[in-house]
């Protein structure tokens, strides 16, 4: 990878965060109404686990990310504090990247 790529993608990354601070200044987003944003927010992160979490160079993988992501689930459903539900889910994944799942 080039040093201008790098340099692209870490401008395209601040650009990004600058529009988040835009966005947030937006009157309808300062008063509390910011239901356009949960709204996109909540596909994009779903889909961003879901790539990161069975996909592999273009291919769909079930390995222990899978069992980690469903405790994960599992513990979020069940009300369980974040520190919580990510040290299970890291724990989990390795123990099964340990056995060879």
């Amino acid at each position: 990878m080039s040093w201008l790529a790098v340099a692209g993608l870490c401008a395209a990354a601040y650009a990004l965060k600058l529009l988040g601070a835009v966005v947030a200044r937006h009157p309808s987003v300062a008063n509390g109404d910011g239901s356009q944003l949960d709204a996109l927010a909540v596909p994009v992160l779903a889909g961003l686990i879901v790539v990161q979490t069975l996909g592999q160079d273009r291919a769909i993988v079930f390995d222990g990310r899978l069992a980690a992501l469903a405790l994960a689930a599992l513990l979020i459903w069940r009300g369980a504090p974040l520190l919580v539900v990510a040290l299970a889910a890291g724990a989990c994944a390795a123990v099964l990247h340990q056995t060879g799942l």
